[in-house]
């Protein structure tokens, strides 16, 4: 399909490798449009006629119509991308808040869902990749209906998990197939019920994942997710970098790939714009090739889905069955007790999302 797409934050280390990697890739037809959305009044629209510039000219032979847009009520793409925001910061000795970036991020993930809604006409996708995913995917949703708004942090905590799994089994990540479902942070869930790998018969995988989960409980990861992460950053701040990731390295893969980001946001200077706008191009990738792939996403859950998230409202990530038309979900059954960690993710986003005002003044 011919899609056009908007990115709103382009002008951030996510939106900029983003864009490059879409016309890297060639998702976007050059008979569409890029349109990439910048605060009016900011640095950020300074800096988007130098990388419209910069991407005419690396991209030209088969690049789509490339448009700098200010305005939230400029934005008339097919496919939209969340990506403005506050982001936690990169100095491993700052408080890591999450609630007060869902405050400060709140009134732009509202500003530009209500600008959508009051274009009329069909919904958008939206793909929210801004923190707390969750509560972009709520706002989201909320205006324009729930069919058509995905959160890709989930698909990039599968990426992660995915990749630990195919490092200790001596695997390459397509190799390996599995979801981590629940919250893009503390409360994410690893469906080990959910992974196989090539190669590696059942018997085996089973020890090998019995290994990594140990006396571990679900119910008890996202403490240990706390614990370790803050132990480990706190290793970068006193500048014992090695050490730190030595340490991570003998983890378990789902811890590894819970916890690795912070470290990375803490050392590479930025946040993690790769993997992150890595995630985002495929699954506007999806979108455009029209045909169905089962990805776990966030989503907005309304007590009628069917698979993992049977019987369950409120906003996380499930295994859905996404194409060009909307995402349903798809026929996974979770472990009991990855379905009760999912449950107590879905209970974290909606307090979250409790926390915030009705609407912006």
């Amino acid at each position: 399909m011919t899609l056009s797409v908007a990115i709103i934050g382009s002008a951030g280390a996510c939106g900029r490798q983003l864009a490059a990697q879409l016309l890297d890739r060639r998702t976007i037809a050059p008979t569409a449009c890029l349109q990439l959305v910048v605060h009016h009044d900011g640095i950020s629209a300074t800096e988007g006629h130098g990388l419209r510039a910069d991407l005419r000219d690396a991209f030209a032979d088969d690049a789509p119509t490339i448009e700098l847009v200010e305005y939230p009520e400029d934005v008339v793409a097919d496919v939209v991308v969340m990506l403005a925001g506050s982001t936690l910061p990169s100095d491993p000795n700052a408080a890591i808040d999450r609630a007060g970036l869902a405050i400060g991020n709140f009134a732009v993930f509202r500003e530009y869902a209500d600008a959508l809604a009051r274009r009329g006409g069909p919904a958008p996708w939206v793909v929210v990749q801004s923190n707390p995913v969750e509560l972009g995917v709520a706002v989201f949703a909320e205006a324009l209906g729930p069919d058509r708004v995905i959160g890709a942090g989930a698909y990039s905590d599968t990426l992660r998990f995915r990749r630990e799994i195919a490092d200790g089994l001596g695997r390459r990540r397509p190799q390996v197939r599995g979801f981590m479902v629940g919250q893009h942070g503390d409360h994410l869930v690893p469906a080990w019920s959910t992974v196989a790998v090539d190669g590696i018969d059942t018997d085996a995988l089973a020890d090998w994942i019995g290994g990594q989960r140990r006396d571990r409980s679900l119910a008890g990861l996202p403490d240990e997710i706390r614990i370790t992460r803050d132990a480990l950053v706190a290793r970068v701040g006193r500048g014992e970098i090695d050490e730190a990731f030595r340490v991570l390295a003998g983890c378990p893969a789902d811890l590894r790939a819970a916890v690795k980001p912070f470290l990375v946001h803490c050392t590479a200077g930025r946040t993690t714009e790769m993997v992150t706008a890595h995630a985002v191009a495929d699954l506007i990738g999806i979108l455009t090739r029209g045909t169905p792939e089962v990805v776990s996403v966030q989503v907005a859950l309304d007590g009628a889905s069917a698979g993992a998230g049977a019987g369950l409202t409120g906003v996380g990530a499930i295994p859905v069955t996404l194409d060009h038309a909307g995402w349903t979900p798809a026929p996974v059954t979770l472990a009991p007790d990855e379905a009760t960690a999912l449950r107590c993710a879905l209970d974290a986003a909606r307090a979250l999302r409790a926390q915030m005002p009705d609407r912006v003044p």
